[in-house]
């Protein structure tokens, strides 16, 4: 597709961040970071073989069984709905990470396990001792460290509202990336019953449907690509759109999520959803006097919001402290269950 434009990439020395430069995570925009964490001993052993992954991940995985997605040669490694997006087009189960492993090096896998995925699964829990040696330092202490291993496959377009540093351990990834901005020319799919939690664009990016999704085109034209290698890591700042390939037989990826907001204040999916219940549905004079509210009270909020109410009775309106975020959630679910 000509329309790509591949992402700029910085090459990363060693820094007092384990190998990113702290002003990485700044960027509004991605950053490739070539070779950032080629110096982990995971890098190391992990992108010579199957076999060696399998040694070296041994010392650390627990025998918990995990979550696995499968599915069918058909897929050709998209993980995605059925045909009328009632379902899926993929198995889960659950197995331990040994048995993947030794799924992934059987050269007689049943078909029904062409494509075998684990997705955002906890290093901590089942890979503990993993992050004493392969590490970055993220701007949080409340990051959650997660591991995605398995063979080729595709991942639809989604955003994560946290901020997202993806390094590569082994194989090789490629991502397409598209600014928050191009939401209207993703197609995106239900909200309530999504592939692993968040909606994802409906177009199949290796073959897109133009007659069916004539938008598509103009949000290719803001879209980056970036390649990944063992030892490359990319930062995807929150709400950023990106497709994620897995391109090697064997592809093990661990990446850092966390928020800029205090957790404390919930996600905005939460509002999101109670929006389209509460207002979306209103006769078109009332949305648009709550759409002038909300603007007022959250996209435009600032001193002038609450200055002229007396500090001590400005409840919500104040800066949200985690014990006043914690009453005002309470307030809320009790006025959803009552």
């Amino acid at each position: 597709m000509d329309w790509l434009a591949d992402l700029p990439c910085v090459h990363s020395a060693a820094s007092d961040a384990g190998g990113v430069a702290p002003r990485c995570f700044e960027s509004s925009e991605p950053v490739l970071l070539k070779g950032a964490v080629r110096d982990w001993p995971a890098v190391r052993e992990c992108s010579q073989s199957l076999a060696a992954a399998t040694r070296y991940l041994g010392q650390f995985h627990t025998e918990r069984p995990l979550t696995v997605y499968a599915a069918e040669a058909q897929a050709k490694g998209r993980f995605f709905y059925n045909a009328d997006c009632t379902g899926f087009n993929f198995q889960r189960g659950r197995a331990t990470l040994a048995q993947v492993l030794g799924k992934l090096a059987d050269p007689a896998r049943e078909a029904h396990l062409a494509s075998i995925y684990i997705g955002s699964t906890s290093v901590e829990a089942w890979l503990p001792g993993f992050r004493a040696h392969n590490d970055v330092q993220v701007p949080s202490e409340q990051a959650v460290v997660s591991f995605w291993l398995g063979n080729q496959a595709r991942i639809a377009a989604h955003y994560d509202f946290p901020n997202n540093l993806a390094c590569v351990v082994a194989g090789e990834r490629r991502f397409t990336l598209l600014p928050p901005e191009q939401l209207a020319s993703l197609y995106v799919g239900p909200l309530d019953k999504t592939p692993a939690g968040q909606p994802v664009s409906l177009v199949d990016f290796a073959a897109p449907d133009l007659a069916r999704h004539p938008r598509f085109a103009e949000a290719m034209r803001h879209a980056k690509t970036a390649t990944l290698g063992p030892g490359d890591a990319l930062f995807i700042p929150s709400m950023w759109w990106h497709h994620v390939e897995s391109l090697a037989p064997f592809n093990l990826l661990v990446n850092y999520w966390w928020l800029a907001s205090p957790m404390h204040l919930g996600s905005p999916a939460d509002a999101l959803m109670h929006g389209i219940l509460a207002l979306r549905d209103l006769p078109p004079r009332q949305r648009e006097a709550w759409r002038g509210l909300f603007n007022h009270y959250v996209f435009d909020a600032g001193d002038a919001t609450h200055e002229h109410i007396p500090e001590a009775a400005r409840g919500a309106l104040a800066p949200l402290g985690e014990a006043a975020a914690k009453q005002l959630r309470a307030k809320l679910a009790q006025r959803l269950n009552g």
